[in-house]
């Protein structure tokens, strides 16, 4: 497969390889022409999105159209804008959870079968 919809309620898909313009692609039992080529790891629209609708990805809205984008056409930064305001402040905040310690008293065995093999225990 060289694209993915990610969830059930995306309109747009993900290139997991350079498609080339004119590439057919089948999602949904429907067929969408690219209309431009699309790189590796970036979006399509499967369905027309209005200039101002949501750009639907993971099953949420990730932004917003810049312009009318037909089905098939490439999204990004071009053509879209992110649903987060430019006044807010964010910051990476990762929650480490404390994970319960291993007990010290764990071995492993590690030894070579007869026929050169290797066995772990």
């Amino acid at each position: 497969m060289q694209y993915i919809k990610i969830h059930a309620l995306d309109n747009v898909a993900v290139a997991l390889a350079d498609l080339a313009e004119g590439t057919e692609v089948s999602v949904d039992n429907q067929t969408v022409t690219l209309r431009q080529d699309v790189a590796r790891g970036h979006k399509f629209a499967l369905t027309d999105i209005a200039k101002g609708a949501n750009v639907i990805k993971y099953g949420l809205p990730i932004g917003y159209a810049l312009a009318d984008i037909a089905a098939g056409e490439h999204v990004h930064a071009h053509n879209t804008r992110t649903n987060l305001s430019d006044l807010d402040q964010y910051r990476y905040q990762p929650d480490f959870q404390d994970l319960p310690a291993q007990a010290a008293d764990r071995e492993v065995q590690i030894y070579r079968r007869a026929n050169g093999d290797v066995g772990v225990r």
